[in-house]
């Protein structure tokens, strides 16, 4: 049987090696601003429940979720609340963020880190836990997995499916977790099939991660319900819908939930997240990251406290060895070009990527040679070329015609096009502007169908006044 693979796809150079031999390093300031963001995750950013001034603890609830999609955020250490305001952000820009002065001691909230028989837990415990815990999708997207694991219909989930191909280049904070705590991993599939009766755990790991497969099907092997699937590697065997197809051979798309099509996806970090929640009583307070590239000095994994600085991990990291001309925050297929270095880390920063290279300043665009390789790399069988040309004319209805909206921002077209055409980029402007379309069409349908409904009962209310008997309701007395 071979390699459980995708349509598509591209074979960028993986450098992982700077990393892969790093052992995890846990990072404890004494001192200095944790800055907790309030959107941290996928959906309404959460509402600050502390004022400025006011001492917090490690694993203190400091943020209550803003919506339906939305986490609580925890606070990583212990200190005074110093400010509350805008600051910045990995990805850009500003979003409020509770600033709490670190005092070195971290002193937690009662129960934190005590050890629980997770094995006696109710489904609604234990989701509880997860949401009180704010545990989000540490992959990248951030999911509320409180939400995730709650599903319309948790009878007809049966695959429980574990995102282990790490196939964005450089990053190696999961293949060190499955080196390093694979039992957390185990444990955290453990508690989520125990939501899912009928469903199976699947381990997805890219082939170049020999040891970490090795292992994990060593110690899974008197493990019926949990299996080890090895993947091909190519890039993005990580994507939620090519992994889905990959190990059960599903294909989904935009207007599907992978629970729709029988299946939970989380990362290793999260599966971990989870098991530290449910387990060991720890909500999301660190994570671990790899803060890697050829223009870093020592490339490295990190557990680090959520709210440290970028410039403090690349600090623990040597410092620059050479000026770098672009840090990326996450990989540099899907991550974010930094343009400042301040910004506060959040439960979604996996990797810092620091290139003494910019491909996109040394390889300027040239014009399309209509060749067709976007096509052949594209893993949801668009057609990139035929959409940048709706995009550069503006043309969002075509763009839509054309299933634009099904793009998973990858950036394989990027990468494999010779012409350096920024095919993504473009792609991800016209999302939004479709995206902003289709919500201001959705609200103008809400506000004829209320202004509909109303007319209606207006005239229904009318019509029955003058049916009324004459005199009805008035006290008249003989």
């Amino acid at each position: 049987m071979g390699l459980a693979t995708f349509k598509g796809g591209v074979h960028p150079y993986e450098g992982k090696e700077l990393s892969e031999d790093s052992a995890i390093r846990t990072l404890k300031p004494e001192s200095g601003e944790i800055v907790l963001s309030m959107s941290q995750h996928l959906g309404a950013p959460a509402k600050p429940i502390v004022k400025v001034g006011e001492r917090v603890l490690v694993g203190q609830k400091i943020a209550e979720p803003g919506g339906f999609i939305s986490a609580c955020i925890i606070s990583s250490v212990s200190g005074k609340v110093k400010k509350i305001e805008p600051r910045p952000m990995p990805a850009g820009g500003k979003m409020l963020s509770v600033v709490v002065e670190n005092d070195g001691l971290y002193e937690a909230v009662e129960g934190f880190g005590a050890e629980r028989d997770y094995t006696k837990l109710s489904k609604q415990e234990i989701r509880d836990i997860v949401k009180a815990s704010g545990v989000v999708g540490m992959g990248g997207a951030g999911f509320p997995n409180h939400v995730k694991l709650t599903p319309k219909d948790e009878s007809k989930i049966d695959y429980v499916i574990i995102n282990a191909a790490e196939c964005e280049p450089y990053i190696t904070c999961d293949y060190r977790l499955m080196m390093e705590e694979p039992e957390k991993l185990i444990g955290g599939v453990k508690i989520m099939l125990q939501l899912f009766e009928n469903a199976k755990g699947v381990i997805g790991i890219e082939n170049n991660k020999p040891k970490a497969i090795a292992k994990l099907r060593e110690m899974l092997k008197d493990e019926p319900k949990i299996e080890v699937v090895e993947c091909l590697t190519k890039y993005p065997e990580g994507g939620e819908r090519s992994l889905i197809y990959a190990v059960t051979g599903r294909a989904i798309n935009s207007g599907v939930l992978p629970a729709d099509a029988g299946c939970i996806v989380d990362n290793v970090s999260t599966a971990i997240a989870i098991y530290d929640a449910v387990a060991l009583s720890t909500p999301t307070v660190e994570r671990v990251m790899t803060v890697s590239g050829d223009a870093i000095a020592n490339p490295s994994n990190f557990r680090y406290r959520i709210g440290m600085s970028c410039n403090e991990l690349i600090a623990e990291a040597g410092g620059f060895k050479t000026d770098p001309k672009k840090v990326i925050s996450g990989g540099p297929m899907m991550g974010f070009a930094m343009y400042d270095l301040s910004a506060t880390t959040t439960k979604t920063s996996s990797a810092l990527t620091c290139l003494s290279r910019d491909a996109v300043e040394e390889n300027p665009e040239t014009p399309c040679i209509r060749c067709g390789r976007c096509v052949s790399a594209c893993p949801e069988f668009l057609v990139p070329v035929l959409m940048m040309d709706v995009c550069q004319k503006r043309d969002p209805e075509g763009f839509e015609k054309l299933e634009g909206m099904e793009c998973i921002e990858c950036g394989s077209c990027s990468f494999i096009c010779p012409a350096r055409r920024p095919l993504t980029q473009a792609f991800k402007q016209m999302k939004r502007e479709v995206g902003g379309i289709r919500r201001a069409r959705a609200a103008a349908a809400a506000k004829e169908k209320a202004e509909k409904e109303a007319a209606e009962k207006a005239a229904a209310e009318k019509a029955a006044a003058e049916k009324a008997p004459e005199g009805a309701g008035k006290g008249e007395t003989k």
